[in-house]
């Protein structure tokens, strides 16, 4: 008797790629304005990170690590995880418009202008290690805001010492062009919003934010306008 076989739960054929996101997830928002930028056409399933989406049912199989994004694409392989590296992905398959320079200088400065972000900062301060430090070591209010400040305010402070010192730095993060560094800029002043961290002693971070807020993509997949954000914030 010939048995069926499980379809998996991320499995496509054909259409837009789909991409699992949750309103206030900063990587998501990344992957979200790289693809508007890039014109790919997308289907989204939201993952409510805060509710613990990310620990029940069949989205384990799509991301064992239980966190987001995770990109399908529609080849039926196995989902695309971890911001940065979908990103890079992005760029290799949908070159236009380039996100990345087209020196190896300079795209290796955007991509560690990048990891400010992704790798030293943003990490520390999701919900699973919020929880982890108020579950396991009692931490309170004032000791979770101090934490996330400190190592907010650390990459606040090293994007700011490098793009102001650089002349590299144009209207964005390299240049006068967009590119990944300005989008991982972005979310992290996001992440200065939500955790009502002021931006006026980095300026020139703020004015980078600014002009990338200023363009559509980056508006328009702003975390307060997704579905499900909230009219006011908490952390």
């Amino acid at each position: 008797m010939h048995t069926a076989r499980r379809r998996a739960p991320w499995h496509k054929g054909e259409g837009p790629v789909k991409l699992y996101t949750f309103w206030r997830s900063l990587a998501t928002y990344r992957v979200r304005v790289a693809l508007r930028l890039k014109g790919v056409a997308v289907e989204t399933v939201n993952v409510d990170l805060l509710q613990g989406d990310q620990h029940r049912g069949d989205y384990l199989d799509v991301n064992p690590q239980k966190v987001i994004p995770a990109l399908v694409l529609d080849d039926g392989g196995l989902p695309l995880f971890q911001s940065m590296a979908i990103l890079e992905y992005l760029e290799e398959v949908y070159p236009n418009p380039p996100l990345l320079p087209a020196d190896a200088r300079g795209r290796a400065r955007v991509r560690g202008l990048s990891q400010i972000v992704v790798s030293d900062s943003h990490p520390l301060s999701v919900p699973r290690v919020r929880n982890f430090l108020t579950q396991r070591f009692n931490f309170d209010e004032t000791q979770l805001n101090t934490w996330i400040a400190h190592w907010q305010t650390e990459a606040l402070r090293a994007l700011e010492a490098h793009l102001s010192r650089d002349p590299a730095t144009g209207r964005y993060c390299h240049g006068d062009s967009l590119t990944l560094a300005d989008i991982c800029l972005a979310s992290q002043a996001v992440a200065a919003g939500f955790f009502k961290l002021d931006l006026a002693p980095y300026p020139t971070v703020a004015r980078i934010a600014a002009a990338c807020f200023a363009q559509d993509a980056f508006a328009r997949e702003h975390p307060l306008r997704q579905p499900g954000a909230p009219a006011t914030l908490a952390h």
